[in-house]
This record gives C-alpha cells, sequence and structure tokens, in this order.
C-alpha cells in the first residue's frame, strides 16, 4: 500500500473531495522559483517550474504537464476536464484548451493546495 503524506482539512477538501481553493489566495500563484511541482498527496513530481506562466487567473497555470504525470478526466459538470494526479488520483484542478495564452495554448488550471515545491 502506497505512502501518502498527512494534508490539512483543506487540503483534503481540495484534493480528495475535488474542491477549489480561493483565486489569488495559493502559496504558488505567484511563485516563479526554478524547479518541480509535485503532488502534495504523493510527492509525484508533476510540472517543470519552466512551464508555469502568469494567466492573470490567480491559480498557478502550467502550459504543459511532465510526460504521464497528469491524467485528464470529464469532469462531473460535464463541461470542463478534470486533471488529477496519474500516480494517486488526486486532484489538481481543470485543463482549458484554446484560450490563446500561451503558443501551447494549453492552461493546466491548478489548486496550490494540490502541490508541493521542489527547487
Amino acid at each position: 500500500m502506497p505512502t501518502y503524506n498527512p494534508l490539512t482539512q483543506e487540503e483534503k477538501y481540495v484534493i480528495e473531495a475535488k474542491g477549489t481553493e480561493r483565486a489569488f489566495t495559493g502559496r504558488f500563484w505567484d511563485h516563479h522559483e526554478a524547479g518541480l511541482y509535485c503532488c502534495r498527496k504523493c510527492n509525484a513530481p508533476l510540472f517543470d517550474s519552466q512551464s508555469k506562466f502568469d494567466s492573470g487567473t490567480g491559480w498557478p497555470s502550467f502550459d504543459d504537464s511532465i510526460e504521464g504525470a497528469v491524467r485528464e478526466l470529464p469532469d462531473a459538470d460535464g463541461q470542463r476536464i478534470e486533471i488529477v494526479c496519474a500516480t494517486c488520483g488526486g486532484h489538481l484542478g481543470h485543463l482549458f484548451r484554446g484560450e490563446q495564452m500561451t503558443p501551447k495554448n494549453t492552461r493546466h488550471c491548478v489548486n496550490s493546495l494540490s502541490l508541493d515545491f521542489k527547487a
């Protein structure tokens, strides 16, 4: 059985109950250090800092993920694409395409509470 990091109630709400933190409140929305963003629940590497960009939305945004690290699922609302950690299934946020924010035309909109950072 895999070992997971202990989570706060707020982290459980986002990662396990598929909640969303308020915009502009997370510790990584305006974070610019070089390194890797990893799953808060299982430590799996998810996003390289080189793929992070300022979307103006108030959540960490990435135009690419580490290959095989993030799974895309139909969201319960039937409108969006949910993204989860491919290792533990923890909720990360949502995927948006076609917004013209980067040359890759993709935005992984991620909750800071779903992430840890390794410089």
